[in-house]
């Protein structure tokens, strides 16, 4: 019996011991955040203090961890924080503001579906900081990249308000796929680029243009494969991720923004007036044995009178912004809401960009385990366009070619139009009434919403399950009414008016479930990992209608159209199936490493190639945490890092792996027939790229330099690929062609000075080098516009970069007759496009960004100097203004003025002959350096001090001034060395085609916190 209850006793002993244990121990939950901004951190070490029991916080910066009693200390510590070290007490909850010892090694980034601190960085990943272009007034945030990362190169195409610019991350990687970067704002995949259902000449508008720049909290620029390969699919040409303003754990605060200013362009054309340009068409006339008073080119009649017509379609604009912000909150629940109004009258007359957007973020703690949160983001814009560029009837295209003869206003100070005698006609019509009287307005609605919920399963297991959609309309209402080229001279319209309404919406669906684990073993092991399954879906729905013959000009809409005899409807989809994860590994934060990988499968494929793997690999090894560099007491960090990995691009159109069908008309009967050929072998494009970077810093983070230089093959290139043409088709979508970017990548941020004065400077520096590396065969593929005397304006061959210009050399002119002279490069005695060549190429070979900011007691200001160098233009233009009297219908630039007009005479200006086309072959002579030095930026600010304000309740107040493209040093003799008249493209960029020029802008602004 005794020895049974001993038995008892002691199985009862087994049982409740652990028991007995376990309620010794206290589950201590919490959350790091950054003293300096209230941010979370995440990677911060925590561990029990004379044990081996240690965690790291999250993404989010929250951590668990179980302690065996309230006696027990916490340690937290992390390089660049100032280690702390706290008795639990009889608190379960411990939340730890930790200070900086070294701003850029704390610094929190965003790295995809995570954040991490910029001393774990083992890829390459650039930040952007909205304290950067805050005083500018940036219409999106890919404009406010600008100048500000090493390896992003941002061309703003031109200075119309609301419209497209350029983004290349290390260069172009495609020739017929988008080269545009992924652009992720808060997690969500978001449409860039145009939304319009209809390009002005070129020009597009940009769908970044309908975020609010003020809501961002920080911009990470994901460029190698170790960075960006999380993506997958989509992400070599680089990741651009926005992540938005969150309430804080404060007291709620209001912040109001307030902008005005005006605007003009950076520069006029220098144009002929009257009497010289009827001095240079007589003598044109002259010299082809015409007579130029038979032609009405007549002395003291023609040039009775002159017209500025540069100054007569343009303004100076009026530019204001007004925001006004809040956030807030507890332990529990933040928020923040923010709603702003932005009008920016453009420098064309007619020409408006009107924005009102609202934000509007919740995040809950419901329990320790449990949290969840939304997001909303509405935005409505409204863009008054104009015809631009290339346009026959375009608004500054017309007012640069127009005869200073002819006037835009009669006697009575009514505009001509096509049925007044006075009307200009082809190709110049009246630029002022193409300006004011057609209707091109677009309305733009966007919504981005999103719902997410987290789940601790164990600790520090997180589950994260997020909805999403980017939604966004496009509403274009068009009308030209029978005082326009288009609705009155057009004889194809019927001189009755011509209206277009376009509707198309595209909507994103993404859902993205993660799963994260941190953990520490023994101290110096630290291990994060992610895995991660995303569903993506898109559906773009398009309709229009067009109408003419309008019975007057008072009935615009295309319901009083007598003929509607054109219109269009479509829907698509696209979809993305995706499972990734993530693995990194810290041993005592000295040595890193960092596996990640994502397997997509697009439906833009064939069936046998829908599915893909792109894999990467990164290592870092801190240098400066080796007992062999202790001696170096001057060197804070130094960081070795390198990366090899493989990503892709499918953002090319939907269906080009399918044999399509499309409806023919045939002898009036209606059928269907096919419209292009199959190729179910069709995939991605894959790049290969390889890293290596090294990070430095000094004297306690007085001086920090990062040196990237990476090496990136695109294969697989999804391209036109010829067969022929007995099949029925030229050509058929293939993977062929490889394109090469090599480069390297200097950032320095200096802090010169740190007493009463502050004076820190930030430098990046970037060369890449682009290259053909491989195509279907060596033949040529041109690009571009038609040349005159050549085949087209660009070319894409093997051994040259993308950009590359295409024409004739031009050698000079002929001393003796004025003739231009060009190299026979067959040696056959004749010019023909046989002897076109490669003649420039649009790449810079340097280009970046120069910031200074110097503050005193309240005094702040900054400038921002942003280049480039060693590129070429395409001076399109002067084959027209400078056209050696090929026509006379078009007005010349100053430049004329130096043709050549005796024997002997030495220039690069032919001799003006009426009708002579050889002198205006498209040759080297229209090529220019558009290398140039641009003052980007130039801001002056007071923040009043606090004890004047105190008394009002104002937390902090700031007046400032700012100034945007205030000075431009080129020698380009275009207006703007900086535009791009074909608006992303990569075959054909750099080329000026009467294209509107950037604005410059001087505003004062005022900042107040409440």
């Amino acid at each position: 019996m005794r020895k049974f209850c001993g038995t008892i006793l002691g199985l009862a002993m087994l049982v409740l011991l652990p028991g007995y244990l376990f309620a010794q121990q206290l589950r201590i939950t919490g959350r790091v955040t950054s003293q300096q901004d209230g941010l979370p951190i995440p990677g911060v070490n925590i561990a029990v203090r004379g044990t081996t029991n240690g965690v790291s916080t999250d993404a989010n910066g929250n951590y668990t961890i179980t302690v065996p009693g309230s006696s027990a200390v916490l340690v937290f510590t992390s390089i660049g924080l100032v280690q702390q070290e706290i008795t639990v007490g009889n608190r379960t909850v411990i939340n730890v503001p930790m200070k900086e010892a070294v701003n850029e090694l704390s610094q929190v980034v965003v790295t995809g579906y995570n954040t991490t601190q910029r001393k774990d960085i083992t890829g390459s990943i650039a930040s952007v900081s909205p304290d950067k272009f805050k005083d500018i007034p940036v219409a999106s945030f890919d404009q406010a990249l600008q100048g500000q990362a090493a390896g992003v190169q941002v061309t703003q195409s031109s200075g119309t308000p609301g419209g497209g610019l350029t983004v290349r991350v290390r260069g172009n990687t495609s020739i017929s796929a988008s080269n545009r970067p992924l652009f992720i704002v808060d997690g969500v995949p978001v449409s860039d680029g145009g939304l319009s259902g209809r390009e002005f000449g070129g020009q597009s508008d940009n769908a970044l243009s309908l975020f609010n720049p003020n809501d961002i909290e920080s911009i990470q620029v994901l460029k190698d494969a170790s960075a960006k390969a999380i993506y997958g699919s989509r992400a070599a040409n680089g990741v651009v991720l926005i992540t938005t303003k969150r309430g804080k754990a404060q007291k709620t605060s209001f912040t109001a923004d307030v902008q005005r200013g005006l605007t003009d362009v950076v520069k006029r054309p220098d144009l002929l007036n009257s009497v010289e340009l009827l001095e240079l068409q007589r003598e044109a006339v002259t010299n082809a044995g015409l007579d130029p008073d038979k032609l009405g080119l007549i002395k003291g009649v023609t040039d009775g009178q002159n017209t500025d017509w540069i100054d007569a379609v343009l303004r100076r604009g009026v530019y204001q912004q007004y925001q006004l912000s809040t956030q807030g909150g507890n332990d529990r629940t933040q928020f923040y809401l923010s709603g702003s109004y932005r009008d920016e009258q453009g420098v064309q007359l007619n020409n408006q960009f009107t924005r009102y957007t609202g934000q509007l973020k919740l995040d809950h703690k419901a329990t320790d385990k449990l949290s969840f949160g939304t997001n909303v983001t509405l935005s409505r814009a409204l863009n008054k366009r104009v015809k631009g560029d290339n346009f026959l009837d375009g608004v500054y295209s017309g007012a640069i070619k127009s005869l200073p003869y002819y006037s835009p206003y009669n006697e009575q100070g009514r505009l001509y139009g096509p049925a007044d005698t006075e009307y200009a006609g082809f190709p110049n019509f009246n630029p002022v009434a193409q300006a004011v009287l057609p209707r091109f307005n677009a309305y733009t609605v966007k919504i981005l919403a999103g719902l997410y919920a987290e789940y601790e399963i164990l600790q520090n297991l997180r589950f994260r399950s997020k909805v999403n959609i980017d939604y966004n309309n496009v509403t274009e209402d068009q009308f030209e009414p029978s005082t326009t080229a288009i609705g009155g001279f057009l004889s194809s319209v019927g001189g009755q008016g011509y209206g277009v309404f376009i509707n198309q919406s595209i909507s994103t669906f993404v859902n993205t479930n993660t799963l994260t684990y941190n953990f520490q073993i023994a101290e110096k092991h630290q291990f994060n990992a992610l895995a991660g399954v995303e569903i993506l879906q898109a559906t773009a729905r398009d309709g229009n209608v067009q109408g003419r013959l309008f019975p007057s000009d008072d009935f615009t809409y295309i319901n009083s159209a007598g003929v509607v005899d054109q219109g269009g409807s479509s829907v698509t989809n696209n979809g993305l199936l995706s499972t990734f994860g993530e693995a990194r590994y810290s041993y005592d934060e000295k040595y890193l490493a960092t596996i990640t990988a994502r397997y997509d499968g697009s439906s833009r494929f064939g069936q046998s190639r829908r599915f893909g793997v792109f894999p990467s690999a990164s290592f870092a090894w801190r240098i400066s945490s080796e007992k062999f560099m202790e001696r170096f007491r001057f060197l804070s960090d130094l960081k070795l890092r390198t990366s090899y990995g493989f990503t892709g691009n499918e953002r090319i159109g939907d269906f080009q792996f399918l044999g399509t069908w499309a409806s023919v008309t045939y002898s009036g009967a209606t059928g269907v027939g096919p419209a292009a050929l199959a190729n179910a072998n069709l995939q991605w494009e894959r790049t290969r790229e390889a890293n290596i970077g090294l990070d430095a810093s000094f004297f306690n983070g007085r001086l920090n330099f990062i040196i990237d230089a990476y090496d990136n093959l695109t294969d697989k290139l999804l391209f036109a690929q010829p067969i022929p043409q007995t099949t029925g088709f030229s050509s058929v979508q293939g993977n062929i062609g490889k394109v090469s970017n090599k480069g390297i990548e200097l950032t320095i941020s200096t802090v010169n000075i740190n007493r009463a004065v502050r004076w820190n400077t930030d430098l990046n520096l970037s060369h890449n080098q682009n290259k053909v590396v491989e195509l279907a065969s060596t033949e040529p593929v041109f690009r571009g516009y038609q040349g005159s005397g050549v085949s087209n304006t660009n070319v894409v061959l093997p051994g040259e970069p993308l950009g590359t210009f295409w024409g004739l050399k031009f050698l000079g002119v002929d001393p003796a007759t004025g003739d231009a002279i060009y190299d026979d490069k067959n040696g056959d005695g004749r010019i023909t496009p046989a002897d076109g060549q490669v003649i420039g190429n649009a790449q810079p070979k340097l280009y970046g960004g120069l910031t200074n900011k110097i503050s005193w007691k309240g005094i702040d200001l900054s400038a921002l100097l942003q280049f480039s160098y060693g590129n070429s233009i395409l001076n399109f233009s002067n084959e027209t203004l400078l056209n050696s009297g090929a026509d006379i219908q078009n007005n010349q630039t100053r430049q004329a003025l130096k043709r050549w007009r005796k024997e002997g005479d030495i220039t690069s200006v032919p001799r003006y002959e009426y009708q002579n086309t050889y002198n205006n072959y498209t040759s080297s002579r229209f090529v220019e350096d558009g290398s140039y030095l641009r003052l980007k930026n130039v801001s002056l600010g007071y923040n009043i001090p606090k004890t004047w304000i105190n008394k009002y309740k104002v937390a902090n107040a700031r007046l400032y001034v700012s100034a945007t493209n205030l000075l431009t040093w080129t020698r380009y003799s275009g207006a703007d060395p900086e535009v791009s008249t074909l608006d992303g493209s990569t075959t054909a960029q750099g080329i000026d085609f009467f294209t509107f020029p950037q604005i410059k802008t001087v505003l004062v602004g005022a900042t107040l916190s409440f």
